[in-house]
């Protein structure tokens, strides 16, 4: 193998963490050059900025998804990690071309589907839950000091010093994966190697949500993903931005919401998720992460006090075992070689979520007229700028945060969905494909058994 040992859990982690890391410095700096390059109407330029990127992720997070299953994970990591932080530089060279770069780099911007595969080939069914959990936890750590570092760096020196750093990780994370990450996907285990034809309906996002359809529940999950992440999506997308102009954050206790936010996500989703798991079951754990989003969103939302946004921060940090825990229900129910096609064709949910979800905010502000004003060329250390409500008359005054109100209802909606998915006797089927014991020749086609145009359901409760 090329790299560096066996593939183990900690090569993911370590790609997540410099990716993230490299985006976390950058959080003062972009917010300064979103509001500089469109001083109007910032917070819906800026939903839809990630709008564009998210869809764009929908789209082709299925199809290189089932790439990874037949050439392996680290081409696809390497093209993931390189596209994603590619826009870093052009910050600083031509603000209009990062935004316009960010936007269309979303083709590529599915890293944790890959990461997320990675993790499956090298993990027992067992485990699989706490490797989840340890990968999000590595995102939440890259976000908890990167934030403070870039703010500091950015005060005692300039944007620019942040903008050639956070390259500089991206490049590190580059060179890491070439070197370091070894191949997890066995040569027997691919599609290819035993003259298999590649799936290309798989790789279609929407033929894989129309095969959603054909099952309940993938069904029920997938819809449970999709009222959960939109709200979630749009809050990532515009709350530090939000924190800053509205609620009055200086940029120092941004970066410092965000650490302390973070550490308490790390606890939760590698502590509290697997003490979780073990004692009230994969379904349970999903709907006690729901209800704590609600909680949250709902605080948000009619919070108009810093000390409110702290506090509802300490809930956001127990809503993070959400995912990881829907994760892995899914996929200890797939196949070995359908691991990329199955985390594909969640995170394609998350990347229609991570379009509709800050162009839903971006708009939602603007309705209720919740818009900045002027922002301070430069801020006294340690002093919070005073809130900019364009119209402190109006409903954004009683109503600080309506979009998170809007996140909050979606959630309950997904609440109510989730109660209904079954947690036990799950066994995923491969398409058109009959699964196979030993990833070799045994894999033969199966027109019999899911009728004669393979439309057969992705789940199948294994007891029939």
């Amino acid at each position: 193998r090329q790299g560096i040992g066996e593939p183990s859990v900690y090569h993911a982690v370590v790609v997540i963490f410099l990716e993230f890391f490299a985006w976390g410095l950058l959080t003062t700096p972009m917010l300064t050059v979103l509001h500089q390059t469109f001083p109007q109407h910032t917070f819906l330029m800026n939903g839809l900025i990630h709008g564009v990127k998210g869809l764009l992720s929908f789209l082709s997070a299925p199809l290189i998804g089932a790439l990874s299953d037949v050439w392996g994970r680290k081409s696809f990591l390497l093209l993931t990690v390189f596209f994603t932080c590619a826009p870093i530089p052009l910050m600083k060279i031509s603000p209009w071309w990062y935004f316009a770069v960010i936007s269309m780099s979303g083709v590529f911007a599915v890293t944790f589907s890959v990461i997320f595969a990675y993790v499956a080939d090298i993990t027992q069914e067992h485990e699989r839950s706490t490797a989840y959990g340890l990968v999000s936890a590595t995102f939440a750590a890259s976000l908890v000091t990167s934030p403070a570092i870039g703010a500091y760096l950015s005060e005692a020196y300039s944007d620019t010093l942040v903008v050639v750093l956070a390259s500089g990780v991206a490049l590190l994370d580059i060179g890491f994966i070439l070197l370091a990450v070894p191949e997890s996907l066995p040569e027997e285990m691919r599609p290819v190697s035993w003259g298999a034809p590649i799936s290309w309906e798989q790789a279609d996002p929407f033929a894989s949500l129309r095969k959603v359809g054909q099952d309940s529940t993938v069904l029920l999950i997938c819809i449970t993903v999709f009222l959960s992440y939109l709200p979630e999506a749009g809050q990532y997308s515009s709350f530090f931005l939000y924190l800053r102009q509205v609620i009055g954050f200086s940029s120092e206790t941004v970066a410092a919401f965000i650490g302390v936010v973070g550490i308490l996500s790390i606890l939760a989703q590698t502590v509290v998720l697997g003490i979780l798991m073990r004692s009230i079951g994969n379904k349970n754990t999903i709907l006690l992460g729901l209800g704590f989003q609600i909680l949250q969103l709902a605080w948000y939302g009619f919070g108009s006090q810093p000390w409110m946004m702290w506090a509802a921060g300490a809930v956001a940090a127990m809503s993070s075992i959400t995912f990881p825990a829907i994760s892995a229900m899914v996929s200890r129910n797939a196949d070995p070689d359908q691991q990329g096609v199955v985390q594909g064709m969640i995170t394609g949910i998350r990347g229609l979520c991570n379009g509709l979800g800050p162009a839903l905010y971006g708009f939602v502000f603007y309705l209720f007229h919740v818009e900045l004003n002027e922002m301070a060329e430069v801020e006294t250390l340690g002093k919070a700028s005073k809130p900019n409500m364009a119209n402190p008359t109006d409903e954004s005054s009683i109503i600080p945060g309506p979009p998170f109100l809007f996140g909050a209802c979606s959630v309950l909606l997904s609440l109510l969905v989730a109660l209904f998915i079954p947690e036990h006797n799950l066994t995923l089927r491969s398409g058109s494909h009959k699964k196979h014991s030993n990833g070799a020749q045994t894999h033969t086609h199966s027109p019999q058994s899911g009728g004669s145009d393979g439309k057969e359901p992705l789940l199948e409760d294994s007891s029939v």
